[in-house]
């Protein structure tokens, strides 16, 4: 298996130069080349349309670190994102060049006992996008191992593939807690994390969801996205009590599980200290690497505390939540960047300015605005179809009309007026694509 955008190698002749948003030192983030290694058998080359920025690339940015994990040489950065698959290796029968696929980041070795026990999140030799030293995928093309290259259906975009990324923390919590039709949930924190946990523990039955946070904007956004009560709160830890009668009043019954998805003393003494006895409170965020809680009260009670590192074999499953329209992460999508220095350096900040920022993405081909590609299906030399794949939105297919002047024009989906990145694949014909802005 190789080793995807791990490590460097050597390009082909002929191509153009691969460029990745490389972490050099600290606030120092630049544009340059990034050579990927060779394509294995069972590995594919994808073009990056949709990157995510994470609070783990910001931190990284800030401290060179993040919880444990310290950069200690340049890095490329990365790890949420979901791409077209360019090439694919000798022995890969279940994709092909333009397949769109959301990526799953970490490769584990399958040779550990944790992987064998199917426990590969945990695996010791995980190379992980973005994880040092391995590198990330905010780059125009990596290779990674294709039975990590998840296939899209039509009505799911790339970027609500990328979204599979975070989505997979909730999912892999709310299993971790067994959340079902009978459990009622607390969750600490309304940042991209505690939002999709929100999403997920409503996906799989959770009748009633709390979600308190200290910022107001976030609140709303999780009330619109489905909680049944909001609770804000203060960073202060004397305050913890007060605020637990107050979840309990949002509530109405007994806080059955916790997700503390921030991570920090305040947070988690206070999810502590609101489950119900017998209860369980699953620890989510890594704000701190140390905390001080209230552990003998919450044993007292046999309040379970379970650990949530990452995800396994999720995947699937979320595609299937976005696919069924069960899950909806369009809503947390608020800005997107094109890949220049100047743009990749504006969404860094954007994130680290916890302003209105939700989730954030990076279109690594092309601007921004350039919002589809498109390739056109012909036969013997008379192009019937374009289909589009757009970066914002889902796949479609265009159908070609001839008007009175015999000139082509294509019809775009309704709503979609943006012009098209034209990629025309090998044995394909495109002419006149660029009259695609001539809608009728």
């Amino acid at each position: 298996m190789g080793k995807g955008g791990m490590s460097h190698g050597e390009t082909k002749d002929g191509e153009e130069e691969n460029m990745a948003a490389w972490l050099l030192g600290v606030n120092t983030l630049k544009i340059q080349p990034f050579k990927l290694p060779c394509l294995g058998p069972h590995d594919v080359r994808v073009r990056m349309k949709a990157v995510g920025i994470c609070g783990s690339d910001v931190h990284y940015l800030k401290t060179m670190k993040c919880a444990h994990f310290v950069v200690k040489e340049p890095m490329v950065i990365g790890h949420e994102c979901a791409g077209i698959i360019e090439e694919v290796g000798s022995e890969i029968k279940s994709l092909v060049p333009g397949d769109r696929v959301a990526l799953e980041p970490g490769i584990s070795c399958w040779r550990c006992n944790l992987c064998k026990e199917g426990r590969y999140n945990l695996c010791p030799d995980m190379k992980f996008f973005a994880t040092p030293p391995v590198h990330g995928s905010l780059a125009n093309q990596v290779v990674h191992p294709a039975d990590l290259c998840f296939k899209l259906p039509d009505n799911v975009s790339l970027e609500e593939g990328a979204m599979c990324e975070p989505l997979s923390v909730g999912v892999h919590a709310c299993r971790r807690a067994n959340i079902g039709p009978e459990t009622n949930v607390l969750v600490m924190g309304a940042g991209p994390i505690g939002l999709v946990t929100l999403l997920a523990a409503r996906a799989f039955g959770a009748p009633r969801i709390v979600i308190v946070d200290v910022d107001e904007y976030r609140l709303s956004v999780a009330k619109d996205l489905g909680a049944d009560e909001i609770v804000k709160v203060s960073t202060n830890l004397q305050d913890v009590d007060q605020e637990v009668v107050l979840i309990h009043q949002a509530m109405g019954t007994g806080v059955d599980v916790t997700f503390d998805c921030a991570g920090f003393n305040k947070t988690m003494s206070t999810a502590l200290s609101a489950t119900r006895p017998g209860g369980k409170v699953c620890l989510v965020g890594m704000g701190h690497n140390e905390m001080t809680v209230p552990l003998t009260p919450a044993a007292a009670r046999e309040v379970d505390v379970i650990g949530v590192f990452r995800y396994k074999n999720t995947w699937p499953l979320c595609i299937e939540f976005l696919s069924s329209g069960k899950i909806d992460v369009k809503p947390l999508i608020t800005h997107r960047f094109g890949f220049s220095q100047k743009e990749v350096e504006e969404a860094f900040e954007t994130s680290a300015s916890g302003s209105t920022a939700i989730k954030l993405w990076c279109n690594c081909y092309g601007n921004k605005n350039h919002g589809m590609s498109c390739t056109a299906v012909a036969v013997h030399g008379e192009v019937l179809q374009a289909v589009v794949f757009e970066y914002y939105y889902k796949r479609s297919v265009l159908d070609r009309h001839k008007t009175p002047d015999s000139s082509l024009v294509w019809i775009l989906p309704q709503g979609c007026r943006r012009p098209l990145e034209t990629s025309v694949h090998s044995g394909l014909i495109c002419p006149d694509l660029l009259q695609a802005e001539k809608t009728v």
